[in-house]
């Protein structure tokens, strides 16, 4: 008896976990992809006296695949946080779902993070005066400001990405205490919270 109650309040603080991170995934992806989507029309001046340049983030593949996918992730997370906390693995459909969004979720993460990355280490580009000569995006004050405004929306993507990687931990470890301790071969993480938070023994 004790035993059980136990156990049922582990289940309880594991579901909670997962909610409060799983929110988390969803308003830093929201915020990385509502930044980046905001760093355009940025007027760059060379020091060598050529016209303005206006740059954008839908310049970059990169950024708008880190604009899209962080937009899918917190979609599929928002619905994972229904299923989880309204649901309690009650739903057929769910049960199957679950999986796929914990797939899916820290694919678009990380790969959108990690391309964005890379274009955001050498943004430049080539200008019709100074003999076709390369400027850096990131050299001019309005520059510098857009610079910042795309690293400060990858950064967000990382939090993200690191707390999606938290939640998922989370998870493994709450359905792995769940199947030894009952011996069932649960598959998803709203199997769990649904036998945690309605366990009446």
């Amino acid at each position: 008896m004790t035993h059980e109650k136990k156990k049922s309040e582990l289940s309880k603080c594991a579901c909670a976990v997962i909610v409060a991170g799983s929110l988390a995934v969803i308003g830093l992806a929201v915020a990385s992809a509502a930044l980046m989507a905001s760093a355009r029309e940025c007027n760059i001046y060379a020091a060598f006296g050529a016209r303005p340049y206006i740059v954008s983030y839908s310049q970059f593949s990169p950024f708008v695949y880190l604009v899209v996918a962080n937009a899918i992730a917190a979609s599929l997370e928002a619905i994972a946080v229904f299923l989880i906390a309204w649901k309690k693995g009650e739903d057929k459909i769910g049960r199957k779902v679950m999986p796929l969004i914990g797939a899916a979720v820290p694919a678009l993460l990380y790969s959108s993070t990690g391309a964005a990355f890379a274009a955001g280490a050498d943004m430049s580009y080539c200008s019709a005066y100074g003999g076709g000569m390369r400027v850096s995006i990131c050299s001019s004050d309005a520059g510098r400001a857009f610079c910042g405004q795309v690293h400060l929306a990858v950064n967000l993507s990382l939090g993200a990405a690191a707390a999606v990687t938290f939640v998922q931990l989370v998870k493994s470890l709450a359905l792995s205490k769940a199947s030894s301790g009952d011996g069932s071969d649960s598959d998803s993480d709203s199997d769990f919270c649904g036998h945690g938070c309605h366990s009446k023994h």
